[in-house]
């Protein structure tokens, strides 16, 4: 006769993993809504510029979209600390509906960033609440496995968007409307289903916490970072030295140095309280964030550009090639993510990752025009893998070293300095790339142009019929440099010359990726170096929305005891000594009133539960003494 066997008793505001499963659906629905979108105007947006006849304005497209989802995410995790998570990030899901409904009726490049700029405002939410929502209800321990599934979701949307992309780029219309507005359409239904799925299954307990909402560090964010990503977008074409870029500076350093000290004055209330950065582990973990986003953006906007300038890949194409890197970042994520569940520990799996994305970065500084694709793509997969070791466990990090009321603040924290770390590689790499392709590709073709067989190519081409290779051979025949100039601006010249005479170009493009490549293994070197000094933090077995459940029910145990009179009693036998679990977190839970043990147990809670830390002490009248 066998003994059924009963699940394990929840602690108060624990949830059922059938429960947790049901919400991370509908949290993955939302964030899959902004992955997609990024990755799918990404590839169509150089069809919609020519469309709108604004080819030189689409980077104000991506700039408008950029500042507005960055300076929300901070913003969206304090006000979800203070009034909850649930109506900010169905507001968020709103916000992006509405922007994409709105940027399909766009007449101009103008219009659409404008437009754009509205999906950011959403945008900036989606993926901080979901993270901080994880933590609310999930164990340290336990999230790690979750998150797990946020990750996959990204995989899914960098394979999904250059097909999806492209596919609505290169229609000329569906049922009447031009195809490329489908690409920002397709975002209602999904966000209209993702609407009603976190509208079912997210079910969350809030006590609202009586706090000032920190208008003014708002205003002085903004203030500063507009016109710093602003320059970081525009300081290549304007100039780095140009009086727009001069007067970013000034405005950007006089509006943060206003931020800075208006968290100071604000303390707790603060849009991101300056106390947190006095704790070693979320300082190392938001700045190695910085480097690592500055390294992971840098990187992955280069390898499109090398798979489809130098070998030729469509962008539908590119999006098939990209697999060995998202194989590489699931396959990561969820073996660092059990790992992580089994043993508590966090340490280890950023070094692992950063380490293998310096190495990496360093092997594609070596590739070239003539590599093989099969060579780069390995190295692909094991960028990825890299990736997929340092993003959650750096997240993890910091929740699990603030108060849980603070999860949104210390999420949307994360999240955020990642963000500005990946726009500043971003900008900078870029200026690398195209400051050295002219000189690069001026020098391919100068020593190419003494081989026979670039001499016999440039003959065939001065007979031949077609007029792209015929042109573009009498042009380098009486020394018009101005066609290998206009490349940088349109890159399809080199898909219809003779492969001999493109050449050039990929050599000079590979050589000036290389650069990019080596700048970003030296920014995540510096990363690596500031990860080694990170503490080894131990994960616990409580969430956040049960640890708030335990301090709430300790108190008003505390006010029980309180109200019989009984006199604390020292001294008494030692009941036990429990580590902390919580890493550096503040220790509120601690308390030196006497506690009735028998209210602890009526709650649900055993002696070990209630003792965060500390030594418990027996009292006279069977309560338990907590200091």
């Amino acid at each position: 006769m066998t003994t059924p066997t009963t699940a394990p008793a929840l602690r108060a505001g624990e949830l059922t993993h059938r429960q947790i499963t049901t919400i991370i659906i509908g949290l993955m629905a939302g964030m899959f809504l902004s992955a997609l979108d990024q990755n799918v105007v990404g590839t169509a947006i150089r069809t919609i510029a020519d469309d709108l006849s604004g080819l030189d304005q689409q980077v104000w497209v991506t700039t408008a979209y950029l500042i507005t989802s960055t300076i929300a995410t901070p913003i969206y995790g304090k006000l979800s600390d203070i009034y909850g998570r649930k109506p900010f990030y169905l507001a968020a899901i709103s916000i992006f509906v509405l922007g994409s409904l709105l940027c399909t009726f766009s007449t101009s490049m103008y219009m659409l960033a404008a437009f754009r700029a509205v999906q950011g405002l959403g945008a900036g939410g989606l993926m901080s609440l979901a993270l901080a929502i994880i933590g609310d209800i999930v164990a340290p321990r336990e999230r790690a496995k979750y998150q797990g599934y946020f990750l996959a979701v990204f995989g899914t949307s960098s394979v999904l968007g250059p097909i999806v992309g492209g596919f609505f780029a290169q229609a000329d219309a569906l049922f009447g409307i031009t195809g490329w507005r489908w690409v920002f359409l397709v975002n209602v239904p999904v966000g209209m289903l993702a609407f009603l799925m976190v509208t079912w299954t997210l079910r969350l307990h809030h006590t609202r916490r009586q706090a000032t909402i920190d208008w003014a560090g708002a205003f002085f964010l903004i203030v500063g970072l507009v016109p710093a990503l602003l320059v970081a977008e525009q300081g290549r074409t304007w100039g780095w030295s140009d009086n727009r870029s001069l007067a970013c500076y000034l405005i950007a350093i006089v509006g943060l140095l206003a931020f800075v000290l208006v968290e100071w004055r604000q303390g707790d209330n603060a849009l991101i309280p300056l106390r947190i950065f006095r704790n070693r582990t979320i300082l190392i973990g938001l700045t190695g964030g910085f480097a690592i986003g500055a390294g992971m953006f840098g990187g992955m906007i280069t390898i499109p550009q090398y798979l489809q300038i130098v070998h030729g890949a469509t962008p539908m194409g590119s999006g098939f090639m990209m697999l060995p890197m998202v194989i590489g970042m699931m396959s990561a994520s969820v073996l660092s993510g059990q790992l992580m569940s089994r043993t508590g520990r966090v340490r280890i799996f950023p070094l692992i990752g950063i380490t293998l994305m310096t190495l990496t970065l360093l092997a594609f500084s070596q590739v070239g025009a003539d590599t093989p694709l099969w060579q780069f793509m390995t190295a692909m997969f094991f960028f990825g893998f890299g990736l997929g070791n340092t993003m959650q466990p750096l997240t993890l990090a910091v929740q699990a070293s603030v108060d849980p009321r603070e999860m949104g603040m210390a999420t949307s924290a994360a999240t955020f300095f990642r963000q500005i770390g990946g726009t500043a590689g971003v900008a900078v790499f870029l200026s690398v790339l195209f400051g050295s392709l002219g000189d690069n590709i001026a020098n391919a073709f100068k020593n190419a142009a003494g081989t026979t067989e670039f001499k016999a190519a440039i003959a065939n081409a001065l007979a031949s019929g077609d007029a792209t290779n015929r042109d573009f051979a009498q042009a380098l025949v009486k020394g018009d440099t101005s066609a290998l100039a206009s490349v940088t601006s349109d890159s399809s010249l080199i898909s219809r010359l003779d492969p001999v005479l493109a050449h050039p170009f990929k050599v000079g493009f590979s050589q000036s990726m290389d650069q990019v490549f080596l700048l970003g293994a030296l920014v995540c070197a510096v990363g690596l170096v500031i990860l080694l000094f990170m503490p080894n933090v131990k994960l616990s077995n409580q969430s956040a929305a049960a640890r708030i459940a335990a301090e709430k029910a300790a108190a008003e145990a505390a006010e029980v005891a309180a109200s019989r009179e009984e006199p604390a009693v020292p001294g008494r036998r030692s009941l036990g000594r429990v580590r902390s679990t919580a890493g550096e977190a503040p220790r509120r839970a601690w308390t030196d009133d006497l506690v009735d043990a028998a209210a602890m147990e009526s709650a649900g809670h055993t002696l070990e539960e209630l003792s965060d830390a500390g030594e418990v002490w027996e009292s006279s009248r069977g309560g338990v003494r907590v200091r």
